[in-house]
């Protein structure tokens, strides 16, 4: 019962009925390409999972055309990162906010022109959008990859442990800390690896992805992402 209001609590937020219709969307892209893929007899079965996963992410693409104040708040609060005592860490940072900021609305004008909204060719704004997410996520595994080592170096310091030892309660949270951005750079390099494919083709392993590799990389992304939010309510 616990784990049902708990669930239930976390669906009457933006951001877990997200991770819940995202975490969805990619089990029916895994399950209904493995099921095209490699069981023939269940090929309508795949067929119909795939149109699922589809419309989900349909779903969340409508439901990111009011991201975008939220993201201006956040991006105008961080500013140049002042508080931020890593300059490196700092500018990634500044750097992944504009490109976040950039993408809603380029996303935007895609979805628009897809719904006849807009009389022009979606194309170049898919485009446009999921470079512009690939290098978001392309900065956050510099930033995450560069944190975990910094805080590696802390932890085994022989000076600082000599000069002035560390506490069990720091090491515990430098340990936490570096958990966690583990858990996100593994969840960027999933998520990159899909942007990439996404892009055109000629661009690395663009286009060379089949659906349920797609939705194998979507599925550890977004259960890392559930694990590391349930672990921070927890």
């Amino acid at each position: 019962m616990a784990a049902l209001s708990g669930l239930a609590s976390a669906l009457e937020s933006y951001r877990g009925r997200d991770r819940l219709i995202r975490t969805l969307g990619y089990c029916c892209q895994l399950v209904g390409g493995v099921l095209v893929e490699q069981c023939p007899f269940r090929s309508e079965v795949g067929t119909r999972l795939l149109t699922v996963s589809a419309q989900l992410s349909h779903c969340r693409t409508v439901l990111r055309l009011f991201d975008d104040l939220a993201m201006f708040v956040y991006t105008k609060q961080y500013g140049l990162g002042t508080e931020e005592e890593d300059l490196f860490v700092r500018s990634l940072s500044v750097l992944s906010n504009i490109a976040d900021q950039l993408y809603y609305p380029c996303e935007h004008v895609a979805w628009a022109a897809d719904a006849k909204v807009l009389p022009m060719d979606s194309a170049r704004w898919w485009t446009l959008s999921t470079a512009l997410w690939g290098l978001s996520l392309l900065l956050g595994v510099a930033r995450s990859l560069w944190t975990v080592l910094r805080l590696k170096q802390k932890l085994q310091n022989p000076t600082a442990s000599v000069t002035s030892p560390l506490s069990q309660g720091t090491r515990r949270a430098l340990r936490a800390r570096m958990r966690s951005e583990v858990l996100t750079l593994l969840s960027n390099l999933a998520d990159l690896a899909n942007a990439i494919h996404w892009l055109p083709q000629g661009v690395l392993w663009a286009g060379r992805f089949p659906p349920w590799l797609v939705g194998l990389l979507g599925t550890i992304s977004s259960l890392l992402s559930v694990y590391q939010a349930v672990c921070t309510d927890g």
